[in-house]
Protein backbone atom coordinates (compact mmCIF):
# COMPACT_ATOMS: atom_id res chain seq x y z
CA UNK A 1 0.00 0.00 0.00
CA UNK A 2 1.47 3.33 -1.01
CA UNK A 3 1.60 6.37 1.25
CA UNK A 4 -1.08 8.34 -0.64
CA UNK A 5 -3.62 5.48 -0.43
CA UNK A 6 -2.90 5.05 3.28
CA UNK A 7 -3.53 8.72 3.99
CA UNK A 8 -6.78 8.65 1.96
CA UNK A 9 -8.13 5.62 3.79
CA UNK A 10 -7.07 6.98 7.16
CA UNK A 11 -8.94 10.20 6.38
CA UNK A 12 -12.17 8.36 5.56
CA UNK A 13 -11.83 6.22 8.69
CA UNK A 14 -11.37 9.38 10.76
CA UNK A 15 -14.55 10.94 9.31
CA UNK A 16 -16.61 7.79 9.93
CA UNK A 17 -15.25 7.43 13.43
CA UNK A 18 -16.22 10.98 14.27
CA UNK A 19 -19.82 10.33 13.17
CA UNK A 20 -19.70 13.07 10.54
CA UNK A 21 -21.15 11.94 7.21
CA UNK A 22 -19.48 13.08 4.00
CA UNK A 23 -21.19 16.10 2.43
CA UNK A 24 -23.95 15.27 -0.11
CA UNK A 25 -26.21 17.42 -2.22
CA UNK A 26 -29.56 17.29 -0.41
CA UNK A 27 -32.67 17.71 -2.55
CA UNK A 28 -34.37 21.03 -1.90
CA UNK A 29 -37.71 20.92 -0.17
CA UNK A 30 -40.73 21.50 -2.41
CA UNK A 31 -43.69 23.59 -1.28
CA UNK A 32 -46.77 23.81 -3.48
CA UNK A 33 -50.24 25.28 -3.04
CA UNK A 34 -53.43 23.54 -4.11
CA UNK A 35 -56.70 25.38 -4.67
CA UNK A 36 -59.87 23.32 -4.30
CA UNK A 37 -63.23 24.09 -5.89
CA UNK A 38 -65.00 22.86 -2.75
CA UNK A 39 -65.68 24.06 0.81
CA UNK A 40 -63.89 22.44 3.76
CA UNK A 41 -67.22 21.46 5.33
CA UNK A 42 -67.57 18.70 2.73
CA UNK A 43 -65.01 16.27 4.08
CA UNK A 44 -65.68 13.79 1.28
CA UNK A 45 -65.09 15.87 -1.83
CA UNK A 46 -62.77 18.51 -0.33
CA UNK A 47 -61.15 15.62 1.49
CA UNK A 48 -59.86 14.33 -1.83
CA UNK A 49 -57.37 17.20 -1.93
CA UNK A 50 -56.27 16.46 1.63
CA UNK A 51 -55.83 12.76 0.88
CA UNK A 52 -53.67 13.66 -2.10
CA UNK A 53 -51.55 16.21 -0.22
CA UNK A 54 -51.08 13.97 2.83
CA UNK A 55 -49.96 11.07 0.64
CA UNK A 56 -47.43 13.26 -1.20
CA UNK A 57 -45.95 14.40 2.10
CA UNK A 58 -45.81 10.89 3.57
CA UNK A 59 -44.24 9.28 0.50
CA UNK A 60 -41.62 12.03 0.19
CA UNK A 61 -40.68 11.89 3.85
CA UNK A 62 -41.91 15.44 4.30
CA UNK A 63 -39.68 16.85 1.55
CA UNK A 64 -42.62 17.58 -0.77
CA UNK A 65 -45.52 19.42 0.89
CA UNK A 66 -48.72 20.70 -0.68
CA UNK A 67 -50.94 23.05 1.31
CA UNK A 68 -54.65 22.71 0.51
CA UNK A 69 -56.97 25.70 0.29
CA UNK A 70 -60.77 25.66 0.12
CA UNK A 71 -62.78 27.48 -2.54
CA UNK A 72 -62.51 31.22 -2.00
CA UNK A 73 -59.29 31.18 0.03
CA UNK A 74 -56.83 31.66 -2.84
CA UNK A 75 -59.33 32.14 -5.65
CA UNK A 76 -62.99 31.49 -6.47
CA UNK A 77 -64.19 27.91 -6.93
CA UNK A 78 -64.45 28.35 -10.67
CA UNK A 79 -61.17 30.23 -11.01
CA UNK A 80 -58.83 27.32 -10.41
CA UNK A 81 -58.17 26.41 -14.05
CA UNK A 82 -57.01 29.96 -14.77
CA UNK A 83 -54.88 29.82 -11.64
CA UNK A 84 -53.12 26.62 -12.69
CA UNK A 85 -52.81 27.66 -16.33
CA UNK A 86 -51.18 30.96 -15.41
CA UNK A 87 -48.96 29.44 -12.72
CA UNK A 88 -50.53 31.47 -9.90
CA UNK A 89 -50.82 28.14 -8.09
CA UNK A 90 -49.10 24.87 -8.83
CA UNK A 91 -52.18 22.67 -8.69
CA UNK A 92 -55.92 22.43 -8.12
CA UNK A 93 -58.50 19.79 -7.21
CA UNK A 94 -61.74 20.19 -9.09
CA UNK A 95 -64.52 18.75 -11.23
CA UNK A 96 -63.37 19.40 -14.81
CA UNK A 97 -66.91 19.81 -16.15
CA UNK A 98 -67.22 23.12 -14.30
CA UNK A 99 -65.15 24.61 -17.11
CA UNK A 100 -67.17 23.46 -20.12
CA UNK A 101 -67.69 27.17 -20.93
CA UNK A 102 -64.05 27.31 -22.01
CA UNK A 103 -64.49 24.19 -24.13
CA UNK A 104 -67.05 21.40 -23.94
CA UNK A 105 -64.22 18.85 -23.84
CA UNK A 106 -63.62 19.64 -20.17
CA UNK A 107 -66.86 17.79 -19.46
CA UNK A 108 -65.59 14.59 -21.06
CA UNK A 109 -62.86 14.48 -18.41
CA UNK A 110 -65.47 14.43 -15.65
CA UNK A 111 -69.02 13.44 -16.66
CA UNK A 112 -71.52 14.05 -19.42
CA UNK A 113 -75.25 13.23 -19.37
CA UNK A 114 -75.82 9.51 -19.98
CA UNK A 115 -72.10 8.86 -19.99
CA UNK A 116 -70.03 6.34 -18.01
CA UNK A 117 -70.46 5.08 -14.47
CA UNK A 118 -67.54 5.40 -12.07
CA UNK A 119 -65.93 2.04 -12.83
CA UNK A 120 -66.30 2.55 -16.55
CA UNK A 121 -64.81 6.03 -16.27
CA UNK A 122 -61.76 4.69 -14.46
CA UNK A 123 -61.41 1.92 -17.03
CA UNK A 124 -61.52 4.43 -19.89
CA UNK A 125 -58.98 6.67 -18.19
CA UNK A 126 -56.46 4.09 -17.00
CA UNK A 127 -56.84 1.24 -19.50
CA UNK A 128 -58.54 2.91 -22.46
CA UNK A 129 -57.49 6.07 -24.27
CA UNK A 130 -59.10 8.51 -21.84
CA UNK A 131 -56.01 9.76 -20.04
CA UNK A 132 -54.03 10.10 -23.27
CA UNK A 133 -56.79 12.01 -25.06
CA UNK A 134 -57.62 14.29 -22.14
CA UNK A 135 -53.96 15.13 -21.54
CA UNK A 136 -53.59 16.09 -25.18
CA UNK A 137 -56.52 18.45 -24.69
CA UNK A 138 -55.41 19.88 -21.32
CA UNK A 139 -51.94 20.60 -22.75
CA UNK A 140 -53.52 23.61 -24.50
CA UNK A 141 -54.08 25.05 -21.02
CA UNK A 142 -50.58 24.25 -19.71
CA UNK A 143 -52.15 21.55 -17.52
CA UNK A 144 -51.49 17.88 -16.88
CA UNK A 145 -54.25 16.00 -15.09
CA UNK A 146 -54.35 13.09 -12.67
CA UNK A 147 -57.64 11.31 -11.79
CA UNK A 148 -58.13 11.94 -8.08
CA UNK A 149 -61.60 10.93 -7.00
CA UNK A 150 -65.09 9.94 -8.08
CA UNK A 151 -68.39 10.37 -6.27
CA UNK A 152 -70.13 7.45 -7.95
CA UNK A 153 -73.57 7.93 -9.51
CA UNK A 154 -75.26 10.95 -8.00
CA UNK A 155 -78.78 11.82 -6.93
CA UNK A 156 -81.01 13.98 -9.12
CA UNK A 157 -81.43 16.75 -6.59
CA UNK A 158 -83.88 18.63 -4.38
CA UNK A 159 -87.08 20.21 -5.73
CA UNK A 160 -89.51 22.49 -3.95
CA UNK A 161 -92.40 21.11 -5.99
CA UNK A 162 -93.06 17.63 -7.32
CA UNK A 163 -92.01 16.94 -10.91
CA UNK A 164 -94.82 14.80 -12.32
CA UNK A 165 -93.91 15.09 -15.99
CA UNK A 166 -91.57 16.76 -18.43
CA UNK A 167 -93.93 19.76 -18.53
CA UNK A 168 -93.04 20.60 -14.92
CA UNK A 169 -89.48 21.39 -15.98
CA UNK A 170 -90.55 24.36 -18.08
CA UNK A 171 -89.06 27.55 -16.61
CA UNK A 172 -87.73 25.72 -13.52
CA UNK A 173 -84.55 27.38 -12.21
CA UNK A 174 -82.26 24.47 -11.40
CA UNK A 175 -78.79 24.61 -9.89
CA UNK A 176 -76.89 21.98 -11.81
CA UNK A 177 -73.14 21.66 -12.01
CA UNK A 178 -71.30 21.65 -15.27
CA UNK A 179 -72.32 20.38 -18.64
CA UNK A 180 -75.66 18.82 -17.61
CA UNK A 181 -77.19 22.28 -17.71
CA UNK A 182 -76.98 22.23 -21.50
CA UNK A 183 -79.47 19.36 -21.57
CA UNK A 184 -81.68 20.80 -18.81
CA UNK A 185 -81.96 23.92 -20.94
CA UNK A 186 -83.09 21.89 -23.95
CA UNK A 187 -85.91 20.25 -21.99
CA UNK A 188 -87.24 23.58 -20.72
CA UNK A 189 -85.31 24.20 -17.50
CA UNK A 190 -83.16 27.19 -16.61
CA UNK A 191 -79.74 25.94 -15.44
CA UNK A 192 -77.74 27.79 -12.79
CA UNK A 193 -74.08 26.92 -12.18
CA UNK A 194 -73.54 27.86 -8.52
CA UNK A 195 -70.59 26.72 -6.31
CA UNK A 196 -71.44 24.21 -3.58
CA UNK A 197 -70.97 26.63 -0.72
CA UNK A 198 -73.55 29.07 -2.15
CA UNK A 199 -76.39 26.69 -3.07
CA UNK A 200 -78.29 26.70 0.23
CA UNK A 201 -78.63 30.46 0.31
CA UNK A 202 -79.87 30.56 -3.30
CA UNK A 203 -82.43 27.84 -2.59
CA UNK A 204 -83.55 29.50 0.64
CA UNK A 205 -84.03 32.91 -1.02
CA UNK A 206 -85.95 31.40 -3.92
CA UNK A 207 -83.32 32.44 -6.44
CA UNK A 208 -83.54 28.84 -7.64
CA UNK A 209 -86.38 26.30 -7.53
CA UNK A 210 -84.27 23.17 -7.27
CA UNK A 211 -80.67 22.12 -6.72
CA UNK A 212 -78.46 19.10 -7.07
CA UNK A 213 -75.10 18.49 -5.48
CA UNK A 214 -73.78 14.96 -5.01
CA UNK A 215 -75.73 12.63 -2.77
CA UNK A 216 -77.21 12.01 0.69
CA UNK A 217 -74.11 12.51 2.85
CA UNK A 218 -73.14 15.89 1.41
CA UNK A 219 -76.76 16.96 0.92
CA UNK A 220 -77.55 16.25 4.57
CA UNK A 221 -74.68 18.51 5.62
CA UNK A 222 -75.77 21.24 3.24
CA UNK A 223 -79.30 21.17 4.65
CA UNK A 224 -81.28 21.14 1.40
CA UNK A 225 -84.06 18.98 2.88
CA UNK A 226 -85.09 21.89 5.13
CA UNK A 227 -86.19 23.86 2.08
CA UNK A 228 -87.01 21.40 -0.71
CA UNK A 229 -88.63 18.11 0.43
CA UNK A 230 -88.66 16.22 -2.90
CA UNK A 231 -85.46 14.25 -3.52
CA UNK A 232 -85.18 12.91 -7.07
CA UNK A 233 -83.07 10.19 -8.67
CA UNK A 234 -81.02 9.35 -10.65
CA UNK A 235 -78.57 12.12 -11.52
CA UNK A 236 -78.46 11.07 -15.17
CA UNK A 237 -76.06 13.92 -15.98
CA UNK A 238 -73.28 12.38 -13.85
CA UNK A 239 -73.28 8.62 -13.61
CA UNK A 240 -69.64 8.58 -12.56
CA UNK A 241 -68.08 12.06 -12.29
CA UNK A 242 -64.31 12.08 -11.99
CA UNK A 243 -62.45 14.66 -9.91
CA UNK A 244 -58.97 15.61 -11.07
CA UNK A 245 -55.81 17.13 -9.74
CA UNK A 246 -54.77 19.71 -12.33
CA UNK A 247 -51.05 20.55 -12.24
CA UNK A 248 -49.28 23.38 -14.03
CA UNK A 249 -47.21 21.69 -16.73
CA UNK A 250 -44.04 23.68 -16.02
CA UNK A 251 -44.26 22.93 -12.30
CA UNK A 252 -44.75 19.23 -13.02
CA UNK A 253 -41.89 19.13 -15.53
CA UNK A 254 -39.63 20.58 -12.84
CA UNK A 255 -40.16 17.59 -10.55
CA UNK A 256 -37.70 14.73 -10.28
CA UNK A 257 -38.74 11.32 -11.62
CA UNK A 258 -39.24 10.20 -8.02
CA UNK A 259 -41.57 13.09 -7.18
CA UNK A 260 -43.53 12.59 -10.39
CA UNK A 261 -44.11 8.99 -9.34
CA UNK A 262 -45.20 10.20 -5.90
CA UNK A 263 -47.73 12.59 -7.44
CA UNK A 264 -49.19 9.81 -9.56
CA UNK A 265 -49.42 7.38 -6.65
CA UNK A 266 -50.94 9.99 -4.33
CA UNK A 267 -53.60 10.93 -6.89
CA UNK A 268 -54.48 7.26 -7.35
CA UNK A 269 -54.87 6.91 -3.59
CA UNK A 270 -57.22 9.91 -3.52
CA UNK A 271 -59.14 8.41 -6.42
CA UNK A 272 -59.88 5.20 -4.53
CA UNK A 273 -60.46 6.78 -1.13
CA UNK A 274 -63.06 9.32 -2.27
CA UNK A 275 -65.51 6.86 -3.79
CA UNK A 276 -64.97 4.41 -0.94
CA UNK A 277 -65.99 7.14 1.50
CA UNK A 278 -69.07 8.12 -0.49
CA UNK A 279 -70.21 4.52 -0.83
CA UNK A 280 -69.69 3.96 2.89
CA UNK A 281 -71.50 7.05 4.21
CA UNK A 282 -74.34 7.60 1.74
CA UNK A 283 -76.63 4.73 2.86
CA UNK A 284 -76.84 5.93 6.46
CA UNK A 285 -77.37 9.52 5.39
CA UNK A 286 -80.20 8.51 3.06
CA UNK A 287 -81.95 6.65 5.88
CA UNK A 288 -81.60 9.72 8.08
CA UNK A 289 -83.09 12.00 5.43
CA UNK A 290 -86.04 9.72 4.74
CA UNK A 291 -86.64 9.34 8.47
CA UNK A 292 -86.89 13.12 8.74
CA UNK A 293 -89.55 13.35 6.03
CA UNK A 294 -87.66 13.54 2.74
CA UNK A 295 -89.72 12.19 -0.17
CA UNK A 296 -87.73 10.01 -2.55
CA UNK A 297 -89.01 10.19 -6.12
CA UNK A 298 -87.78 8.84 -9.48
CA UNK A 299 -87.67 11.26 -12.39
CA UNK A 300 -90.69 10.78 -14.70
CA UNK A 301 -90.11 8.47 -17.68
CA UNK A 302 -90.98 11.16 -20.22
CA UNK A 303 -88.38 13.47 -18.69
CA UNK A 304 -85.71 10.75 -18.80
CA UNK A 305 -86.47 9.92 -22.44
CA UNK A 306 -86.56 13.55 -23.52
CA UNK A 307 -83.29 14.22 -21.70
CA UNK A 308 -81.57 11.28 -23.37
CA UNK A 309 -82.67 12.41 -26.83
CA UNK A 310 -81.62 16.00 -26.10
CA UNK A 311 -78.19 14.82 -24.95
CA UNK A 312 -77.61 12.70 -28.06
CA UNK A 313 -78.69 15.59 -30.29
CA UNK A 314 -76.30 17.91 -28.47
CA UNK A 315 -73.38 15.51 -28.93
CA UNK A 316 -74.10 15.26 -32.66
CA UNK A 317 -74.06 19.04 -32.94
CA UNK A 318 -70.76 19.25 -31.06
CA UNK A 319 -69.25 16.62 -33.36
CA UNK A 320 -69.98 18.96 -36.24
CA UNK A 321 -68.49 22.12 -34.73
CA UNK A 322 -65.80 21.13 -32.19
CA UNK A 323 -62.98 19.00 -33.68
CA UNK A 324 -61.48 18.23 -30.26
CA UNK A 325 -64.87 17.05 -28.98
CA UNK A 326 -65.38 14.89 -32.08
CA UNK A 327 -62.02 13.18 -31.57
CA UNK A 328 -62.43 12.47 -27.86
CA UNK A 329 -66.15 11.67 -27.95
CA UNK A 330 -65.69 9.11 -30.75
CA UNK A 331 -63.41 7.10 -28.48
CA UNK A 332 -65.57 7.74 -25.39
CA UNK A 333 -68.82 6.64 -27.06
CA UNK A 334 -67.29 3.47 -28.50
CA UNK A 335 -65.93 2.57 -25.06
CA UNK A 336 -69.33 3.33 -23.49
CA UNK A 337 -71.15 0.98 -25.86
CA UNK A 338 -68.75 -1.87 -25.14
CA UNK A 339 -68.89 -1.30 -21.39
CA UNK A 340 -72.70 -1.28 -21.31
CA UNK A 341 -72.82 -4.55 -23.23
CA UNK A 342 -70.51 -6.12 -20.66
CA UNK A 343 -72.20 -4.65 -17.59
CA UNK A 344 -75.61 -5.70 -18.92
CA UNK A 345 -74.72 -9.36 -18.39
CA UNK A 346 -72.73 -9.00 -15.18
CA UNK A 347 -72.95 -6.03 -12.82
CA UNK A 348 -76.45 -4.89 -13.77
CA UNK A 349 -77.99 -8.38 -13.60
CA UNK A 350 -76.29 -9.17 -10.31
CA UNK A 351 -77.32 -5.81 -8.82
CA UNK A 352 -80.95 -6.17 -9.88
CA UNK A 353 -81.16 -9.63 -8.32
CA UNK A 354 -79.52 -8.60 -5.06
CA UNK A 355 -81.64 -5.48 -4.70
CA UNK A 356 -84.78 -7.60 -4.97
CA UNK A 357 -83.77 -9.79 -2.03
CA UNK A 358 -84.61 -9.35 1.64
CA UNK A 359 -81.32 -8.93 3.40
Amino acid sequence: MDRRSLIKKAGIASVLASGIAPAVHAQAAIRWRLASSFPKSLDTIYGGAETFANAVKAMSGGKFEISTHAAGELMPAFGVVDGVQQGTIECAHTAPYYFFGKDECFALGCAIPFGLNSRQMSAWMFEGNGLKLMREFYAKYNIINFPAGNTGAQMGGWFRKEVKSLADMKGLKFRIGGFGGRVIERIGGVPQNIPGGEIYQALEKGTIDAAEWVGPYDDLKLGFSKIAPNYYYPGWWEGGPELDVFINQKAYDGLSAENKAIVQAAASQAHVVMQSRYDAVNPGALKQLVGAGTKLRPFPADMMNASFKAAMDLYSELNAKNPSWKKIYADFSKFRAEQNLWFRFTEATFDRFMQAQKL
